[in-house]
C-alpha cells in the first residue's frame, strides 16, 4: 500500500525555536524503546533528510525494563526521547520524574487515550485472546463464552498465558482480569486456572511460537493481542481466505493498552526531540506503524490500512486507571506469584 507524504511535523521546531537542526549530520537523537518498536526505514531516513539529525534507537527490552533502565540512569540520562511507556507504566514513569512535559499540551491526545505525566499517545491495542481455529473446530468442543468457562475441566490444558512479573501482555491480562471480575474473585479465577491445566510462560514469544497450538503447541488459547489474527492473515504465505486464528473476547480478558512517547528529563537535542515526537504523529508514521507494530493510531482521522481493517476493535475493555496500576500493580503481581506459582 502507499504511504501518503508526512507532513506537519516540521512545525514542531517552532517549539523550541529550530537551532541547530542543521548542517548536523554528524548529531544523533538517542531514541529509548522498547524491543516491539519497529517502523518503515525508508520514514526514519526521511526524518533524518529533514530534521538533520540522525535518530538512533536504543532498543531495552520489554516495556517494563525499558522503564527502569531510564530510572537506573536518570542521573546521566541514556536517551533524549522515550517511546513505549503504556498506560500501565505511565504513573510508574511520572513518580520517578524521569520525563519532561511536552511543550504543547494539545497532543496529549482524546480523554481516552490521555497518558497525562508528559507523555504523547502514539498508537493503541488491545491485549486480549487469541484462539486456534482449526484445533478447536477439531475437539468439538464449543468455544468458551466467559473466564469462568475456562475453569471447567471440558477445557483443561486450553490456556497459556505470559508471567504478568516479566512479560508486559501478562501483566496487561492480569490487570483485565481483576478489573473486570474484581480482585477477589479474579485471584479465585487464577487459582481455579492453575488447577485446570494453566501454563505459564516467560513472554509472549515463548507462549506464542512454543506453547501455542497454532506453532505445535498443546495449548490452543494464548495472551496475545486483537490484531494478532490480522497478522497472521498478513504474513501468511499461502494467502488463505480467514485467519488461522481469532480472537476469543470475554468480559474481564481485555485490556487496552496506549503507547506514548516522551522528552526524557536531562536528554540532550530538545528540538529534535520535540521534532520526533510530531514525527510519530505523523500521518505516514501513523499508517506506516500499523503493520509494523501492529497497533492503532492515536491520531483521529488516520487511514486504517487493509490488513488491520481486518483486526476490529473490541467493543468493551476492562483496563484499570494508571492511578490504580500504579498504587495495586505491584501488589498484585506478587500475589499472582503466590497464588499461580507457589
Amino acid at each position: 500500500m502507499k504511504r501518503r507524504i508526512f507532513c506537519g511535523w516540521m512545525g514542531a521546531a517552532a517549539l523550541s525555536g529550530g537551532a541547530g537542526l542543521s548542517h548536523a549530520a554528524d548529531q544523533e537523537l538517542r531514541v529509548l524503546a522498547h524491543s516491539s518498536f519497529s517502523l518503515p526505514k525508508t520514514l526514519l531516513a526521511q526524518f533524518e533528510s529533514q530534521a538533520g539529525i540522525k535518530p538512533v534507537v536504543i532498543k531495552a527490552g520489554d516495556a517494563g525494563e525499558m522503564l527502569n533502565k531510564l530510572i537506573l540512569t536518570r542521573a546521566q540520562p541514556i536517551a533524549d526521547v522515550v517511546f513505549g511507556i503504556d498506560n500501565a507504566l505511565a504513573a510508574k514513569a511520572q513518580a520517578a520524574q524521569v520525563l519532561d512535559p511536552y511543550p504543547d499540551a494539545a497532543l496529549q491526545g482524546p480523554d481516552a487515550l490521555r497518558l497525562g505525566g508528559g507523555l504523547v499517545p502514539v498508537d493503541y491495542g488491545y491485549v486480549n485472546l487469541n484462539y486456534d481455529r482449526v484445533w478447536v473446530a477439531r475437539s468439538g468442543v464449543p468455544l468458551p463464552r466467559t473466564l469462568e468457562d475456562l475453569t471447567r475441566p471440558a477445557y483443561r490444558d486450553w490456556l497459556v498465558v505470559q508471567n504478568p512479573a516479566t512479560s508486559s501482555p501478562g501483566y496487561a491480562f492480569l490487570l483485565a482480569t481483576i478489573a473486570g471480575l474484581g480482585e477477589e474473585a479474579a485471584f479465585d479465577w487464577w487459582a481455579r486456572m492453575r488447577a485446570n491445566g494453566l501454563k505459564v510462560a516467560k513472554g509472549w514469544s515463548e507462549a506464542y511460537y512454543t506453547d501455542f497450538s497454532r506453532n505445535g503447541g498443546k495449548y490452543p488459547v494464548v495472551v496475545s493481542y486483537a490484531t494478532s489474527p490480522a497478522a497472521e492473515l498478513f504474513y501468511a504465505k499461502d494467502k488463505p481466505a480467514e485467519s488461522p486464528t481469532a480472537n476469543l473476547l470475554v468480559p474481564g480478558g481485555v485490556f487496552r493498552q496506549v503507547e506514548g512517547v516522551a522528552l526524557v528529563r536531562g536528554g540532550g537535542q530538545r528540538a529534535a526531540a520535540i521534532r520526533f515526537i510530531e514525527f510519530l504523529r505523523s500521518p505516514a508514521v501513523q499508517e506506516g506503524l500499523q503493520t509494523a507494530m501492529w497497533m492503532y493510531p492515536a491520531q483521529p482521522g488516520v487511514n486504517r490500512v487493509e490488513a488491520l481493517r481486518l483486526a476490529a476493535e473490541p467493543a468493551r475493555h476492562d483496563t484499570p486507571s494508571p492511578e490504580q496500576i500504579a498504587t495495586h500493580g505491584a501488589q498484585w503481581v506478587s500475589r499472582w506469584t503466590q497464588v499461580v506459582l507457589r
